[in-house]
């Protein structure tokens, strides 16, 4: 099982920066981004509080930091055309050199598109678009010229040059829906991303198999990422409402395995909960022995 490390982009460039350049040099496989402008509202999180931009973050990482994989976790699709983000995703795999790894999503974070003034369909119109946009960035990504005639996009014999170094880069979908994205993510992905402790995580996986049983798809074709707010040795923090793994060593190493078991391919770890400077980094060599072992 592969690890990978997701620096809050919530946290100044400086930190970002170094604790990517700790992973690559420690023998973490990746390091993750995730694209939001600002705080949630609802988590009590301070609205104020700065947040760094997904892909210039990423570009500035694949230039900056050597060897580990580069990947969004997931970019947005009402942010971006998809044709742009096509271009974004082809120049940055060019930057790493084969590295980068384009996590999409459907959109969600309501406080963005109000603020902005983005639209944010219902979540069924959310889902049709994007079925549209994985179309565009495909077809932009691995084909000579693309045609798309669609409800939400229009691209007529267009072009996106140059494409990217790998043949194909790897376009992970992040989804949980059980009824419709993961039927999306069995058409149309390489690697599926989805939040969840081990026994989550086994089902929605076992769902997964199910909806590529019905298109035809061979399973174990989809890589299977997934993550969960992560303590090394402390107490759980109260009033979270996302899933927690760890606390004690001896319990990481427990849901680590468990993972193992539920068949995840790589285990994402967000440094929300790792503390900073030298305590994360200790922490996150502590993660990385019970990977290993």
């Amino acid at each position: 099982m592969r690890i990978s490390i997701w620096p809050g982009a919530g946290q100044p460039y400086g930190d970002v920066l170094e604790t990517a350049r700790h992973a690559a040099e420690t023998g973490w496989d990746g390091v993750w981004i995730a694209d939001h402008f600002m705080a949630n509202d609802g988590t009590g999180s301070d609205p104020l509080h700065p947040v760094l931009e997904a892909g210039s973050l990423v570009a500035a990482l694949g230039a900056a930091v050597p060897r580990v994989r580069i990947g969004t976790l997931v970019y947005g699709n009402t942010y971006r055309h998809p044709a742009v983000l096509a271009n974004m995703a082809a120049t940055v795999d060019h930057i790493t050199r084969g590295r980068f790894t384009l996590g999409v999503g459907a959109g969600w974070q309501i406080n963005e598109h109000e603020q902005y003034g983005i639209e944010l369909p219902p979540i069924g119109r959310r889902i049709d678009r994007f079925v549209e946009a994985l179309l565009v960035l495909k077809g932009l990504l691995r084909s000579e010229r693309t045609t798309v005639n669609g409800e939400f996009y229009q691209l007529t014999d267009a072009v996106c040059e140059p494409k990217p170094v790998q043949d194909p880069l790897p376009i992970m979908i992040g989804a949980k829906g059980e009824q419709r994205m993961l039927r999306v993510v069995a058409e149309h992905a390489d690697m599926w991303n989805t939040w969840g402790r081990p026994d989550l995580i086994a089902h929605k996986s076992g769902v997964l198999d199910r909806h590529c049983a019905d298109v035809g798809r061979d399973p174990t074709s989809i890589v299977r990422t997934a993550q969960a707010l992560t303590v090394v040795d402390g107490p759980a923090p109260d009033g979270v409402s996302m899933p927690v793994i760890g606390g004690s060593v001896k319990q990481l190493t427990a849901d680590i395995a468990a993972y193992r078991k539920a068949g995840v391919d790589e285990l994402i770890i967000p440094d929300f909960l790792l503390g900073k400077d030298a305590t994360k980094f200790k922490a996150m060599d502590t993660i990385l022995n019970l990977i290993r072992a």
